[in-house]
C-alpha cells in the first residue's frame, strides 16, 4: 500500500516525520536506486528505500519505544550535532541510540533542562509537535527581579512575540527572593525559545528554565523519587496512552 515516503520512514523508526524531510532534502533518501522528493509515494513492500546508501528493512516494523528524559543543560536535543555537542541520544545505552529512530519530540533549549520526550513513534511525535495541538507544559522558571502584578497579567494574557500574540498562559509566583522571582509557568504553545523570549521582553531575563512535566507526564512520580538529571525511564502504559488523548481531544 502506497504512502508518503516521509510518513514511511517515521512510521518504520528511520527518523520523525520532519527529519525524514530534511533527510530527502539533503538527498541522503533514494527510491529504487533514483533521488527521493519530499511528498513522493512508495510502496513498502515493493519499493527499495535506502538512506544513506543503507537499504532499509521494511518487512518488519520496530517495536515502539516511548522515553522520559531529564535533559541536562548544556546537552542539544537533536540526533546529531555539527558542532559536536553533546546530544540527548548521547545519554542514551546504544542498543537504544543507534538503529531504532527513537529520536526527541520537539526540543528544549541547550541551556534549559528537563522533561523531554524522546520515541520512534513518527506518527505520534507528527502529531505532538503539530500547532493545533496544545499539550500543556509545565516549567519552573528562574528570573532576575521582582515580578509585579502589571507583569504576570500581561505574560498570562500573551505578548506579541515575530507580529503573533502567544496564547494565553498560566503563570504564577512561587518564590519571590530580593533580587530573583521563582515562577511556575504552563504553556499550551513552543515557539522557539519562547519563555526566554518573552522573560527578556518584560524585562525579567531568564536565570534558570526547567521543565517539570509534559502534560500529566512528569519527572517525579507521587511517592518516588524524581528523575536523576542526564537519566530516562520507560513512559508507563497510563502515560502513553494520556499522550493520545491530547491529540484525540483536539482532533
Amino acid at each position: 500500500m502506497e504512502a508518503r515516503l516521509q510518513k514511511v520512514l517515521s512510521q518504520w523508526g528511520i527518523a520523525s516525520r520532519r527529519q525524514a524531510e530534511e533527510m530527502i532534502r539533503q538527498s541522503r533518501v533514494r527510491i529504487n536506486g533514483a533521488l527521493a522528493e519530499v511528498g513522493q509515494k512508495v510502496d513498502p513492500q515493493r519499493d527499495v528505500i535506502t538512506v544513506d546508501g543503507k537499504a532499509i528493512a521494511t518487512t518488519e516494523r520496530p517495536s515502539l519505544i516511548y522515553l522520559l528524559l531529564n535533559k541536562p543543560v548544556g546537552v542539544v536535543s537533536t540526533c546529531d550535532d555539527p558542532q559536536g555537542r553533546t546530544t540527548v541520544l548521547d545519554l542514551l545505552p546504544k542498543e537504544l541510540s543507534s538503529g531504532l529512530g527513537i529520536h526527541p519530540v520537539g526540543r528544549l533549549d541547550a541551556e534549559s533542562t528537563g522533561a523531554l520526550i524522546l520515541t520512534n513513534d513518527g506518527d505520534l511525535t507528527y502529531s505532538l509537535t503539530h500547532p493545533k495541538h496544545s499539550i500543556p507544559k509545565t516549567y519552573r522558571v528562574l528570573v532576575q527581579g521582582q515580578v509585579n502584578d502589571a507583569v504576570l497579567t500581561s505574560w498570562r494574557q500573551g505578548v506579541m512575540l515575530d507580529g503573533r500574540k502567544t496564547r494565553q498562559a498560566s503563570v504564577r509566583v512561587v518564590k519571590r527572593m530580593p533580587t530573583q522571582t521563582r515562577l511556575e509557568i504552563v504553556l499550551k504553545e513552543g515557539r522557539n525559545r519562547q519563555i526566554r523570549r518573552v522573560a527578556e521582553q518584560l524585562g525579567h531575563p531568564v536565570i534558570e528554565l526547567h521543565r517539570t512535566a509534559i502534560g500529566s507526564i512528569e519527572l517525579q512520580i507521587t511517592g518516588q523519587s524524581s528523575l536523576a538529571e542526564g537519566s530516562y525511564r520507560y513512559l508507563k502504559d497510563f502515560e502513553i496512552r494520556s499522550l493520545h488523548s491530547y491529540i484525540e481531544a483536539d482532533s
